[in-house]
């Protein structure tokens, strides 16, 4: 593409890709100088140059400009890359229904439950916390809500798949750092909003400022934004929305509503009330918050054009989504669950539904807390499980530099009452908790899901089996049967 495409009075210059590091920098393309939270991309012009930038994006006057390089001063640099990335990328997102999903819970159930329905009559790909998908593509991702340039890249990728729509989760950091900027949503979904990411958003204010983002900004005027009417920050995203607002949930009249829920260890049933008429719904997700999760899956699908007795006829078998509420089931006579639940309200929900199916069997608890992230955050762990627990094992979870010693022992200042014991190797916290596991009980693991690593160290992402694997292997060698 012509540089004269992407900025008006620019040479005609053929620019062969957009980069903010330096590092990666390839010959013939643009460099953006982007500010960032460690370090300026002003203070890496040089290596850009070196690397083969034909073109140096930047905000902050130079004092020195080098022959041959092109350099194009801006307000804004972010902005200046959205922009790009979108005219350089044809624009992806206008060439699918987009569906952007945000709120402290939920997330990766919901999108992954959209694209679970969507599939069944359009391609529809996926990029959350638990992988990026499309067609036969599969891949890791780094981040929930991944950086412009590479999110921007992997929906082109995903057009040129034939992909007709995109279920993306859209964190917190996404927004505020602009990460979706140059993506238009059809359809803005909010799950809730609690306790979570103060350690980057500073307080509570700060963090829904952001989450607002996504139904004040990014999605489309004449797109639908999908809230969640029982929770408090309804009326605030109502009042925000620039697009038409439908509402979901159980507790108050609202569009899509659930009634009569009736929940199991194994399945839900419950009727969904839409404009007057009822529909029986019966599904194998478990636990009330997967009713909603499912209400605000159906409604974005039902608003996009699927028929509501569709839905519901798929929602009987909706596939395991990976570390979320996944029962692992190797014919032991106990129950053993495996969730991404990393937040007060996110933990309060699942060991709920663990002491309710345990009934008057153990429940055991294993679970840490992530190092350098929102410390606030142990205690109320340790208060939560003291609640409803019989057993609680304490291990790392992601304790980066941290000495997931302490940071249990955070934990445990919310303990009044269970029996708790420390057991810092994640793999032997999971099997401690397996071999002492009796009929009936009920096994808790909490925090990594399926994640497939553990940051250590300096932030260093290494192997992790993830907890669902973990869990599988445990009762497969270690169980007494």
């Amino acid at each position: 593409m012509r540089l004269s495409k992407l900025f008006k009075d620019a040479p005609t210059t053929n620019v062969t890709g957009l980069y903010v590091d330096s590092r990666k920098v390839t010959p013939g393309s643009v460099y953006f100088c982007m500010p960032g939270m460690s370090a300026d991309g002003h203070d890496f012009i040089d290596q850009a140059i070196d690397n083969g930038a034909i073109c140096i994006v930047h905000a902050k006057d130079l004092e020195i400009k080098r022959e041959g390089a092109i350099y194009i001063k801006v307000d804004d640099v972010v902005t200046a890359l959205n922009q790009c990335a979108k005219l350089f990328n044809n624009n992806p997102s206008s060439n699918m229904v987009m569906y952007g999903v945000t709120g402290t819970n939920g997330k990766s159930s919901i999108t992954k439950i959209i694209k679970y329905f969507c599939d069944t009559q359009t391609p529809c790909g996926y990029i959350g916390t638990i992988s990026i998908e499309y067609g036969k593509v599969r891949l890791q991702p780094n981040l929930t809500t991944p950086d412009t340039l590479f999110l921007v890249d992997k929906l082109k990728d995903m057009v040129h798949h034939g992909m007709g729509a995109c279920a993306l989760e859209v964190s917190s950091h996404g927004l505020a750092q602009r990460r979706v900027d140059a993506i238009d949503f059809d359809v803005a979904v909010f799950t809730n909003f609690t306790h979570d990411h103060l350690d980057f958003h500073g307080n509570l204010e700060n963090y829904f400022s952001a989450k607002k983002l996504l139904f004040s900004e990014r999605v489309k005027p004449e797109g639908v934004s999908i809230l969640n009417i029982d929770d408090a920050r309804y009326e605030d995203l109502k009042e925000a929305s620039r697009a038409r607002v439908i509402s979901y949930g159980i507790k108050k009249e609202c569009d899509y509503r659930a009634k009569d829920i009736i929940l199991s260890s194994d399945s839900t049933s419950f009727i969904l009330e839409f404009r007057g008429k009822e529909y029986p719904v019966e599904t194998n997700l478990v636990a009330e918050y997967n009713v909603y999760n499912l209400l605000g899956a159906m409604a974005a699908m039902h608003e996009t054009g699927m028929s509501i007795e569709t839905l519901t006829a798929l929602a009987r078998h909706i596939p395991q989504i990976e570390g979320r509420m996944e029962q692992i089931n190797c014919g032991q006579p106990f129950s053993a669950i495996v969730d991404f639940a990393h937040t007060p309200d996110g933990m309060d929900k699942v060991i709920q539904f663990g002491r309710k199916i345990a009934n008057k069997n153990r429940v055991i608890a294993v679970f840490g807390s992530a190092g350098r992230r929102d410390i606030q955050k142990r205690k109320t762990f340790g208060e939560i499980a003291d609640r409803y627990c019989d057993l609680i094992i304490l291990t790392e979870d992601d304790p980066r530099d941290e000495s997931p010693k302490e940071i249990a022992d955070q934990i445990k200042e919310g303990i009044k009452n269970t029996s708790s014991v420390f057991i810092g190797d994640r793999y032997e916290a999971i099997r401690q908790a397996i071999e002492s596991a009796q009929a009936g009980d009920c096994i808790l693991v909490l925090g990594k899901g399926d994640e497939a690593y553990m940051y250590r160290g300096d932030n260093v992402r290494v192997p992790w089996i993830g907890d669902n694997n973990a869990v599988k292997e445990c009762i497969e060698k270690y169980w007494n049967k």
